[in-house]
């Protein structure tokens, strides 16, 4: 992600992106969840558990392992963008099912109308619900916590948990990324109110001096994917100083599919399985546009603008089919069965992907057409961001279902 003021972007716009990187073979939908109003004492079941709702709810675009409510990024009609990521800190993490963390990014995205109200919507389920429950579709458990960054057209947070504790930080100039750690400092702008006595109390910190919240809360002995996490960070961050003053929806395209660093990543059973960036115009008549994937490894998939208007409604081929009651997601115990969760577009991009990693003539050309197409949506967006007034926002409604088709014809 990247914000301004010591402006790292080539706009005056507040650039985000994320890639997913989860378990090699899960599938990633792209889902659309218009806004709605919602009955007093309405119950809303996320992936486990039932939290309640509440009386109006944004429209969202998420991106999401198709098994579970959440998801793992995505955006809402005022401009707010969040993403997670996986931390491991001394707080135990517990396998009782809550809330996912991929549940309160969708939650704080479908609440919150800006990057801070959906940090305290975040918070404050955090506090009231707790969270917990295996991150995967498989019946051997993989739990964690979360930090996640949250985005708006005029400023960023990063909410970094352990258990239902916190820090959160600011980010109103420059470049901030984050990667699998803890990575908040002594510059806290904001913290769970029993963060420090927790910390006192577990013999973490003495009480008196300066208060490093990822020095404290840090493992000593960090695990494997942690370790790998570091080095990931570090590059990440060289790669935006060094295109600091400079950066664009293109270029944090590029930083995505860099896999030298593992940014894009695909190893120990692990993958990219997609990709989100989003341009958020500080100039409030402009809309946001948002581009994402709804395929796995961003360095040979199609980025496909989104933008919030009239006549927007779900693209049917990155959904993926639906199991009801019968979903292993949900009967007890859970993950006993695997089911074919691919959506028509991924089935498509899956044959590509095998012509572009073997079949050099084919899959060369396959790229290419991926690249054309790419670059039309690039340009359609920065055509309506050039514009002294904004179109209205009928034109742009079916713009992403358009580029899914335009795509999985590519693939027939």
């Amino acid at each position: 992600m990247e914000g301004e003021r010591v402006r790292a972007s080539a706009i005056p716009a507040v650039i985000f992106a994320k890639n997913s990187d989860r378990p090699r073979d899960e599938v990633q939908e792209v889902v659309f969840v218009p806004a709605a109003m919602h009955a007093p004492g309405s119950r809303l079941q996320c992936t486990y558990i039932e939290v309640e709702q509440v009386s109006k709810t944004h429209a969202v675009i998420l991106s999401r392992p198709s098994w579970l409510w959440g998801a793992e990024m995505g955006a809402n009609e005022h401009g707010v963008c969040i993403g997670n990521e996986a931390v491991w800190t001394k707080e135990p993490v517990g396998e009782g099912e809550a809330l996912l963390g991929m549940d309160l990014l969708r939650l704080a995205l479908e609440r919150g109308s800006s990057a801070q109200e959906a940090l305290h919507v975040i918070t404050g389920l955090l506090e009231r619900y707790g969270q917990g429950g295996s991150c995967r579709e498989d019946p051997m458990p993989f739990c964690y916590h979360n930090t996640f960054l949250l985005a708006d057209r005029t400023e960023a947070w990063v909410l970094e948990t352990a258990g239902q504790l916190w820090a959160a930080q600011r980010i109103r100039e420059g470049a901030r990324n984050i990667s699998n750690q803890l990575s908040i400092g002594t510059d806290i702008s904001a913290e769970h109110p029993k963060l420090r006595a927790h910390a006192q109390t577990q013999g973490w910190w003495g009480g008196q001096g300066t208060f490093d919240f990822a020095q404290v809360f840090s493992l000593t002995q960090q695990p494997v994917r942690m370790e790998a996490a570091k080095a990931r960070f570090q590059v990440g961050r060289e790669l935006l100083r060094q295109q600091q003053g400079g950066i664009t929806a293109e270029v944090m395209m590029g930083i995505l599919r860099n896999k030298e660093s593992g940014i894009c990543m695909d190893s120990g059973g692990f993958r990219t399985t997609a990709s989100m960036v989003s341009i958020l115009p500080r100039d409030p008549t402009q809309p946001c546009v948002h581009f994402l994937t709804a395929t796995p490894d961003p360095s040979r998939s199609v980025f496909k603008p989104f933008i919030f208007g009239v006549g927007v409604a779900q693209a049917p081929k990155v959904l993926s089919p639906t199991f009801g009651a019968q979903d292993p997601a949900r009967t007890l115990p859970r993950f006993q069965t695997q089911v074919d969760r691919r959506h028509i577009l991924y089935q498509g991009h899956q044959v590509a992907l095998g012509l572009m990693e073997s079949e050099q003539d084919q899959g060369q050309q396959l790229r290419q057409k991926q690249q054309a197409l790419e670059q039309e949506g690039l340009e359609a967006a920065r055509g309506l961001l050039a514009r002294q007034r904004a179109p209205p926002l009928q034109e742009w409604g079916g713009l992403f279902q358009t580029f899914v088709e335009r795509e999985s014809q590519m693939y027939a």
